[in-house]
């Protein structure tokens, strides 16, 4: 199909038949996708795509659905324009004006989220990204005598004076929010600033408009300005959005004009980013997205079990791990793993591990040849190594910054199904700060719960999350994770480690495209546990409870792996089999606890 001729007012025209056409997996392909698209490469009002975590919301903002363009000479009736899908009037500026007091004009309501690629995509996933998208590059002529975009100045033009009403980005009037007192120091500077009549409004900069959540690995940005279903957009979920791209420079709020506080500009600033660095995209077409595989643009389609690749990642955790295969299978949960129901009370399916003992000689290059194992197979991951200046200094939970209206991002601000790693072994001695323990008490909350709780510093709100935690340490974590496992490294293998992990990675390359499908297909494949006789579980569980006072935490993880021993094994309902064997594993976890726990006193 060719999109190029696709415009806003063509798709309004058409929109059924466009809207069923965008539904297809296979014409969306087509579409340019702007996370691996040159913005330069684009014109202004071209069909784009963009996939990526919504990240942050602003404010309902009003605008003009339909106006009438007159005639600037004698004022006569040209046309009723559409306002749907623009940023701008769209009007000849030498030859036109809008008649802002027509009757027929026509006010309409938007939502705009503020949408990042996926914070920790690997760049394996990049690049198959890349070369699975087309790159459109339309040829753009100068059309600079026809219609153009009209942005209302913020001086005295008379002629331009009743576009006041009707900015480009023309929010609802929100609420006073308090702000914290600025310093002596900060009101002397901004006195210094107003003085001066030759000083600019200070401009933010890119990075802070960006908020990346992993400040080393930057995400791209679009503002994204959604028409309808409102309720289905909540942070952090990932989306795949159609729409057409806004990148009218008049849209930069740090070229405007305003007699205001530096308060006011700085939100004028964050609300309306350079679209050269951050673009706007009109949505017609928006999807939820249940992973970010680019491997698996069709994931409803049947997927058959291939137990050789299975075998072989089981083949390739038991020798990363240092020839200890039950941690191997524990890995392996934990990679496909996710949350997969939700209630009030609890998140269900989360499996956080802990993987402990460690050998010191290994230290400090091993955690970080894991991580890149694990980097190779994963569409999305980070390595952090929990370092005292690292606790002690980084932001891990968005927070709210009334001065610019804006959610600063934090690390733990993950899209669903993006693997933390934490090296704890990188944890020197000395002493976490205020802020370090507050670091801590967020990673170990979003572990127990999978919920992140967001600072608005006057309050904290909690918001669901799903993001896979695996803590690397040589003792027993401090953090309480769902699983604590400590290795039994074969002696042999301690010495050969280093080896080991070079040549699993020269072992993968050819099975690389089927280990990556495989581990997302199990983590989404539908799984069911009432077909399982729930009298055997009954039974069992209170032998467990004569024999080792067994609490309804540990049944709760039992039938978590379990049903993870299933899915990696390409069942899909339980049986005796997988609840047989997680309960041998759980055994021996805690067989190796309880041996650890007496070596330690």
């Amino acid at each position: 199909m060719d999109f190029s001729t696709w415009t806003p007012e063509y798709f309004a025209a058409n929109e059924k038949s466009c809207s069923e056409q965008l539904s297809k997996p296979e014409v969306r392909a087509q579409i340019p996708l702007l996370n691996c698209t040159q913005l330069h490469d684009l014109r202004d009002n071209a069909l784009v795509r963009f996939r990526g975590m919504i990240q942050d919301m602003q404010d309902p903002e009003c605008y003009l659905e339909r106006y009438e363009v007159r005639r600037k000479d004698d004022g006569s009736l040209l046309r009723v324009q559409g306002g749907k899908y623009h940023d701008v009037l769209v009007m000849n500026k030498n030859e036109e004006v809008v008649d802002f007091q027509a009757e027929t004009n026509q006010y309409g309501e938007r939502r705009s989220m503020f949408v990042i690629s996926i914070p920790g995509y690997n760049s394996w996933a990049v690049e198959c990204e890349q070369k699975m998208n087309l790159v459109y590059q339309p040829k753009v002529e100068d059309k600079s005598d026809e219609l153009s975009s009209v942005k209302r100045p913020h001086g005295d033009d008379e002629e331009m004076e009743t576009d006041q009403t009707v900015d480009k980005d023309n929010p609802f009037k929100k609420p006073m929010l308090p702000v914290e007192p600025c310093s002596k120091a900060q009101q002397a500077s901004s006195s210094r600033s107003a003085s001066s009549s030759e000083s600019k409004q200070n401009v933010l900069s890119a990075e802070y408009l960006l908020n990346s959540p992993i400040s080393e690995r930057p995400s791209k940005a679009c503002l994204v300005k959604l028409y309808y279903n409102y309720d289905d957009c909540t942070l952090n979920t990932l989306v795949d959005v159609v729409g057409f791209l806004s990148v009218d420079p008049a849209l930069d709020g740090s070229t405007d004009q305003m007699d205001d506080s530096d308060d006011g500009m700085s939100e004028h600033q964050a609300t309306n980013p350079p679209p050269s660095l951050i673009p706007r995209i009109h949505a017609i077409s928006f999807q939820k997205l249940k992973h970010v595989n680019p491997l698996l643009e069709a994931p409803h389609e049947s997927q058959y079990f291939n137990t050789d690749i299975w075998k072989d990642i089981q083949n390739l955790l038991t020798q990363c791990l240092f020839e200890d295969k039950v941690a191997a299978d524990y890995l392996l949960c934990h990679l496909i793993s996710t949350v997969y129901i939700r209630n009030e009370i609890e998140s269900l399916g989360h499996f956080s591990l802990n993987l402990s003992n460690i050998p010191a000689e290994v230290l400090p290059d091993y955690t970080k040849g894991l991580y890149e194992i694990m980097e190779l197979l994963l569409p999305a991951s980070h390595y952090f190594p929990m370092t005292l200046e690292n606790m002690n200094t980084m932001q891990f939970v968005p927070k709210k910054d009334y001065t610019t209206n804006k959610l600063t991002s934090g690390l733990l601000q993950l899209a669903p199904h993006t693997h933390l790693l934490l090296d704890e072994t990188k944890l020197q001695t000395g002493k976490l700060e205020s802020s370090g323990v507050e670091a801590v008490q967020s990673i170990a909350h979003l572990i127990k719960t999978q919920k992140l709780k967001y600072n608005f510093q006057f309050y904290q709100l909690e918001f669901d999350s799903d993001v896979p935690v695996l803590v690397l340490s040589e003792g027993k974590s401090m953090l309480p994770t769902n699983f604590h496992f400590p290795l039994v490294p074969d002696v042999d293998a301690i010495k050969m480690i280093e080896e080991t992990l070079k040549a699993g990675k020269h072992f993968i390359k050819p099975k690389l495209t089927e280990m990556r499908k495989f581990l997302t297909q199990q983590r989404i494949q539908q799984f069911d546990m009432k077909n399982f006789d729930p009298e055997v579980i009954q039974n069992d569980f209170i032998e467990m409870r004569k024999e080792s006072d067994a609490s309804a935490e540990d049944l709760h993880s039992l039938l978590v792996l379990s049903r993870l021993l299933g899915l990696s094994r390409g069942k899909n309902s339980m049986d005796r089999e997988c609840w047989e064997y997680a309960k041998q594993l759980e055994q021996e976890r805690k067989t190796r606890m309880e041996m650890f726990a007496k070596r330690k006193n």
